[in-house]
Formats: structure tokens, sequence, C-alpha cells
């Protein structure tokens, strides 16, 4: 089970850290679990933010974020983090976090390759 918490609403040029709580599992840093941050605007459809893999410690990010957006994982508890800075109104939008443990590269960005997802939590930036 994945818990998402941390959103809220940010000036633009601000941060927020959202988390993603895992229950029910232990990951370690050998673990195949891949964890994925995704983002749904009004309207629109659900977008591919970062992407986190346990084993290496691998980050993956879209174009859209990169330089501003930090993913990292915490085994002591359970965690993805995803470090958001100089957020701007475009980044507003309910994110969710996704979790599976079969996935290969090209399926990262993919939100129908996870099986395991969070509820969103709602993150809003003013103008």
């Amino acid at each position: 089970q994945l818990q998402a918490s941390g959103g809220g609403l940010v000036e633009a040029g601000g941060s927020l850290r959202l988390s993603c709580a895992a229950s029910g599992r232990s990951f370690s840093t050998g673990s195949t679990f891949t964890m994925g941050w995704f983002r749904q605007a009004p309207g629109k459809e659900r977008d591919f933010v970062a992407a986190f893999r346990w084993r290496g410690r691998n980050t993956y990010y879209a174009d859209s974020v990169k330089g501003r957006f930090t993913v990292s994982g915490d085994t002591a508890t359970n965690t993805v983090y995803l470090q958001m800075n100089s957020l701007k109104p475009e980044d507003t939008a309910v994110y969710y976090c996704a979790a599976d443990s079969r996935l290969i590269r090209s399926e990262y960005e993919r939100g129908e390759s996870y099986d395991y997802w969070g509820q969103g939590t709602q993150v809003t930036v003013s103008s």
C-alpha cells in the first residue's frame, strides 16, 4: 500500500517535498521495485514526472522537471520523496506515486506499467 502526502499551495518559485510511504513491504537497495511519480492536471492526461529504482538508486526525470525536481528513497522509512524546487504554475496537478517490481527501462514512464498506486496529493502553484 502506498500513501502519498506533502502537497499544498505554494507560490511560484517555491518548494514542496512529496512523500510516498509504502506499507506491507520493506525496500532495500537490492529491491527490484521501481517507484514512479506521475501527475494529472485538470482536463489533461496523466504525465510521468520521475522514477526511482531502489537497486542502484537510479533516477529518471521528465524533461519538464529536470534540474528542478529530485527523487530519492529512504530504506529506513520505506519512503520515496519528490523534492520540488522552483515550482511553476504549470506544475499544478494531483501527484500520484506508483510502484512495480517488474519494470524494464522502457516502461518507467508509462503509468499503465505500474501495478500499485497511492492516492493523489494536490499541488497548487500560484502565479
